[in-house]
């Protein structure tokens, strides 16, 4: 279907409504069975200016289901992706209320810092490494405003790819020190493994999805200018957090990154 403007506003309001109040909605596609992609994205720019209406910003992207296990668990096959705002980000070590989310997950990912523009229909992992300017451990606080998670593709692009909130660790390495598909995470609760995972469970290369973003970008008329952060998808199943917990997520050559859920 294609949706017109006065519905994608609609479902945009009722989307961030969702996310101020923290009472969930029922999936989009309840009452709009035949919603695409497209129009999800369409959606989900009403969902981002009213985040700029509201005096936020864009910082970079997050990029969703690159991984298989996340494919998976939602029953999807192809990538998403969302603006990450500037109120999102939290530093490592940060605490980050439990209470503030509706039914929040966490993610061990890596993030790419660009110290250069990425833009076109023909961006490659190569284009992405050399404008990367630092490789940085990261965790991803994924939630959603559909109640019980019960979305589809369309549902999760709209809800801005189910975004919460990023956690950047303090450290960038090179990009020239690492292999960014071999670089290897354990993921811990208290001290207790609870996932591992490597770089290339994201899309084969975190840099190839990077690439498709950009690719995906272009005929939007969009590109990442220098300084965006990109996260590049989950190296595992997402993780059900509660409060009173601790994660970690250690990895190789990067470092490690904490969050505690208050």
């Amino acid at each position: 279907m294609s949706l017109s403007p006065g519905r994608a506003d609609e479902l945009a309001a009722a989307l961030y409504d969702a996310r101020r109040t923290l009472v969930p909605i029922p999936p989009l596609t309840d009452d709009d069975p035949g919603l695409t992609m497209a129009d999800g994205y369409l959606v989900q720019q009403g969902v981002v200016r009213r985040y700029l209406e509201d005096g936020d910003r864009v910082v970079g992207y997050k990029l969703g289901l690159t991984s298989k296990p996340m494919q998976q668990m939602l029953g999807v096959d192809s990538p998403d992706f969302a603006p990450v705002m500037a109120s999102h980000v939290h530093v490592d070590g940060a605490a980050v209320e439990a209470a503030a989310y509706i039914a929040p997950r966490l993610e061990a990912e890596i993030a790419l810092v660009l110290g250069e523009e990425l833009a076109g229909p023909d961006c490659t992992p190569l284009d992405v490494v050399r404008a990367t300017q630092g490789v940085v451990a990261a965790l991803e606080l994924v939630d959603s405003r559909v109640a019980d998670w019960r979305i589809k593709l369309p549902d999760t692009v709209a809800d801005m790819a189910s975004s919460g909130a990023i956690v950047i660790g303090g450290r960038a390495t090179p990009v020239a020190e690492v292999d960014l598909r071999l670089l290897g995470m354990v993921f811990t609760r208290d001290g207790e493994v609870v996932a591992t995972g490597a770089g290339a469970a994201a899309l084969g290369n975190p840099a190839a999805a990077v690439a498709w973003l950009v690719r995906t970008l272009h005929p939007l008329g969009a590109a990442l200018p220098a300084g965006s952060v990109v996260m590049t998808g989950a190296l595992h199943a997402a993780v059900p957090v509660a409060a009173g917990e601790t994660y970690r997520a250690e990895f190789d050559r990067l470092g490690a990154v904490t969050v505690r859920i208050v």
